[in-house]
């Protein structure tokens, strides 16, 4: 038997850990649209501690006491994958007590007409005659089995749920609280079940990765990628590549705003500060992002009003509270940060979008935030990140304006974010010369530079993908301003979008593929002398 209680649960969102169980209360986490419309929901499993693995059939139990509203439980057959503005809905079952109503979702893996509003293979309520009875699932032969106090409320056929082996849970509740006062897991004779921490606490540093090639021609300087808690727990191929090749990390997803702070006044913390944990314990940098984003705030902070001065003031209060938590949460632990986003038109335009922030601190604004980062974590590095500033042209040198212009209002911005985004090569493609220029430009004035958010479209072939991906690094390494090269991602397993036609489609524009390099990650290697 395990007892899954006395497991490492601290990194779970919403839940706490106390001395006779788990006290499990509502984060209400979804992913907001980029558009601001609509939402997904979002609860949290446990990530970063321990899952189960099962060769054969298992049972698993639990007893979900003091509910106030509504509690769920889900074991899943592997993490979901979190995207800007969507979450695949991974095979697994999810179990809602109501009262004395029991919801039971099982979804099978397979492609949903709507990623954004996933629907179960098989949906079904039942009326339980104890809701304080010890809830359990079976998995026995080809069956799943579900029951409360020991009796069979539903049974149907296994099909594609829990075919990897491996279980991951998660605790949540809607709109209340609910007490975990048992949690465990058997196997039948003939079959094993085994507690298992998160991938990457196996994966090792490699002395003839990318990081280590970079550091033997400029010591100080950092390779990185943007990462996702779910796969650093899950997928030993995306660990090992990750650990492997970067000597620092970008937060993905976990450090945005409608991430850490779903319901205003309330943080969740956990999955960044895990993610954080696993770059303190491999060594890396961490570069934090991001405070004031258009596209990844919570509803709570985009609905702030702003029409009139009092309103203004009462607002400006909130969106300072909430700068000043956070960089204090985090404070000692990032090397830099994202203190503005993408704070142009999305069009490719010089104008700022007419976000929360702009709204209720006017154009000055990204000094007010900066100011307010400064005084909570004076020694972390300030950066304005943009997309379409890599090149000459009226976006770069509105950045440049921006990052001078605020620091003259007051504000400590220490360089420039170049996304360096390649959607197209035909139209996107930055040549050596006009990046070449750009880090001249910045450099001339004072500011460092970070090649932010690189990633390439295979869409011209792999060889061309993989000159720009060399291109951009090389260049960035000839220049002393550009202190630091971070692509957006690392395995295509996890690189996916949604289409015009609302179908998910999976990228290729990262350095790995599958658990394979990539002709990309090759072309890397030679830029760095590998």
């Amino acid at each position: 038997m395990v007892d899954l209680l006395q497991q490492d649960w601290q990194h779970t969102p919403g839940v706490t850990v106390e001395q006779d169980g788990l006290q499990v209360a509502a984060t209400t986490r979804s992913i907001v649209k980029q558009g601001g419309g609509g939402s997904q929901s979002n609860p949290p499993l446990n990530l970063a501690g321990t899952h189960l693995v099962a060769k054969g059939d298992f049972s698993l139990s639990v007893s979900l006491t003091d509910v106030t509203a509504d509690a769920s439980w889900t074991v899943y057959d592997s993490p979901p994958v979190i995207a800007d503005e969507f979450r695949i809905e991974p095979a697994g079952l999810r179990l809602t007590l109501r009262g004395d109503n029991l919801e039971i979702a099982v979804f099978d893996g397979s492609p949903q007409h709507d990623v954004t509003n996933p629907q179960p293979a098989h949906d079904e309520h039942v009326t339980v005659s104890d809701p304080a009875a010890a809830l359990s699932v079976r998995r026995s032969g080809g069956t799943l089995e579900i029951a409360s106090g020991g009796n069979t409320v539903s049974s149907m056929p296994l099909g594609a749920v829990f075919e990897s082996g491996k279980l991951w849970l998660g605790l949540s509740s809607d709109g209340g609280s609910f007490q975990v006062s048992s949690l465990t897991a058997t196997a039948p004779k003939g079959a094993s079940l085994s507690a298992a921490g998160p991938a990457v606490a196996q994966a090792e540093q490699s002395a003839d990765g990318l990081q280590a090639l970079a550091a033997r021609m400029r010591p100080d300087f950092k390779i990185g990628a943007a990462v996702a808690l779910g796969p650093l727990g899950s997928d030993p191929d995306y660990a090992r590549e990750f650990v492997g090749n970067f000597g620092a990390l970008t937060p993905e997803n976990a450090m945005k705003p409608q991430f850490l702070s779903p319901q205003q006044g309330v943080y969740t913390f956990q999955e960044a500060d895990a993610i954080l944990a696993i770059a303190e314990r491999k060594g890396m940098a961490v570069h934090g992002h991001t405070i004031a984003f258009t596209e990844a705030m919570p509803r709570w902070m985009r609905d702030l009003p702003s029409g009139s001065e009092p309103e203004r003031r009462a607002s400006s209060k909130a969106l300072l509270d909430y700068v000043t938590t956070v960089v204090t949460h985090f404070k000692g632990r990032l090397d830099s940060l994202d203190v503005v986003n993408e704070p142009f038109d999305v069009d490719q335009g010089t104008s700022f979008q007419q976000n929360i922030w702009y709204r209720v601190f006017g154009p000055g604004y990204p000094a007010v935030v900066s100011k307010a980062v400064y005084d909570a974590d004076p020694d972390v590095k300030q950066y304005i990140n943009e997309n379409g500033a890599d090149v000459p042209g009226p976006r770069r040198d509105a950045l440049l304006k921006l990052a001078l212009n605020t620091n003259a209002l007051g504000g400590h911005i220490y360089g420039v974010g170049l996304q360096a985004h390649i959607y197209d090569l035909e139209t996107d493609a930055i040549s050596a010369s006009h990046l070449t220029d750009t880090l001249k430009r910045f450099e001339d004035a004072g500011l460092h530079v970070r090649i932010s958010e690189n990633d390439v479209t295979d869409g011209q072939g792999t060889a061309a993908q993989a000159k720009q991906y060399a291109t951009v690094l090389a260049t960035c390494l000839r220049s002393s301003a550009c202190v630091s090269y971070t692509t957006w991602g690392v395995d295509d397993r996890y690189d996916w979008r949604i289409d015009e036609k609302g179908s998910l489609q999976q990228g290729h524009d990262f350095l790995f593929d599958g658990g394979k390099p990539t002709p990309a990650y090759d072309a890397m290697r030679r830029a760095l002398g590998g």
